[in-house]
């Protein structure tokens, strides 16, 4: 019998049965495709989830922060009989020495501290006024993060400073009439921001300082914490903070309140996270977020692809049924065609 033979006689027997092969055909596609799309479904979750988190942070960086939690608050015996407190937590600072202490890390790029203006600070412009955080950084940081500019530049200087493109949504013009409709917001790129700053005294008086500050560049969108933030130079938010408080601030003695570390390589960062942490530092990189979400689905992936290989194995039944039901109901006619050859 030549092959041509077995074709045709194959698909003789397909159209003996024509429900039952089209069920059973049926059968396997549905469970191939319920295979595919659900194995799909978790994998495209798994990297819709993992392009968020690029908009949290860089994968390449290494969010640093002060250790809370040194040290403990234990019961031990105390003279006299009675229970005492261990010694109390002690904070472990980010001093310039930990900032070089970092940078000498094998893989690390960059060490980039920071610091957040105390006091909450009026910003007006025209008719416009607002309120936002301002973050002191070195002058060259946003160029050195790889941040790109909507407009102007992102080098700091003294008397000046770069927002992030959402920064103007948050001013208002407090003067409306009733029923009159808001303007737009203000186009902030290139002009002077008028911004008052207030501290008090222990006597509930309010003292103003008043500061005049340029918009040197705007932030293209990142769709994170950069299109929020007014960022100043690090000189200048510590001279500021230092008026507040009436006192010198001593790095050396209260640290910086945050550091952006950033990794050569995106393979490099949880080891370094690792080797900050064994420091005495509190670490957070958006790398390790996606571990977790990686972890999660696939999980997600297993369970998906257990339903679709339980369709896929419906469909394997069906045709082992339908094999053994088609021998089965031709026994004479397949013992005739074994004994003529």
């Amino acid at each position: 019998m030549t092959p041509f033979d077995l074709v045709r006689l194959s698909l003789e027997n397909l159209g003996r049965r024509k429900g039952r092969a089209f069920l059973t055909a049926i059968g396997v596609v549905i469970g191939t495709a319920a295979v595919v799309v659900l194995v799909g479904l978790g994998l495209g979750l798994q990297r819709n989830a993992a392009a968020q988190v690029g908009y949290m942070g860089e994968l390449t960086q290494i969010q640093v922060m002060p250790n809370y939690m040194t040290g403990n608050y234990e019961e031990v015996p105390a003279a006299g009989g009675g229970g005492g407190l261990g010694s109390p937590p002690s904070l472990t600072m980010i001093t310039d020495d930990s900032l070089e202490m970092i940078a000498a890390l094998p893989g690390v790029t960059g060490v980039y501290p920071r610091d957040f203006l105390q006091n909450c600070c009026l910003i007006q412009f025209g008719k416009f006024e607002g309120y936002g955080g301002i973050v002191g950084v070195k002058p060259n940081m946003l160029n050195e993060l790889g941040l790109d500019a909507e407009g102007g530049m992102l080098d700091l200087a003294k008397g000046t400073v770069v927002i992030g493109t959402q920064v103007k949504t948050n001013f208002y013009a407090p003067y409306l009439r009733p029923g009159q409709e808001p303007p737009p917001p203000p186009d902030l790129m290139g002009q002077t921001l008028k911004v008052i700053i207030s501290k008090y005294t222990k006597d509930g008086e309010e003292i103003r300082k008043t500061l005049r500050l340029r918009v040197a560049g705007v932030i293209a969108e990142t769709r994170g914490e950069h299109d929020y933030q007014i960022y100043m130079t690090l000189e200048e938010v510590t001279a500021l903070n230092q008026w507040s408080m009436g006192r010198r601030i001593d790095r050396n003695r209260e640290g910086y309140p945050f550091v952006v570390v950033t990794v050569e390589d995106v393979s490099q960062v949880l080891d370094i996270a690792d080797q900050i942490t064994a420091l005495g530092y509190q670490t957070y990189t958006p790398q390790s977020f996606v571990q977790g979400i990686n972890s999660f689905f696939l999980v997600f992936q297993i369970i998906f692809g257990g339903i679709g290989g339980i369709s896929l194995l419906v469909a394997a039944i069906g045709i082992a049924n339908t094999m053994t039901m088609a021998i089965l109901e031709r026994t004479r006619e397949i013992g005739l065609m074994k004994a003529i050859g």
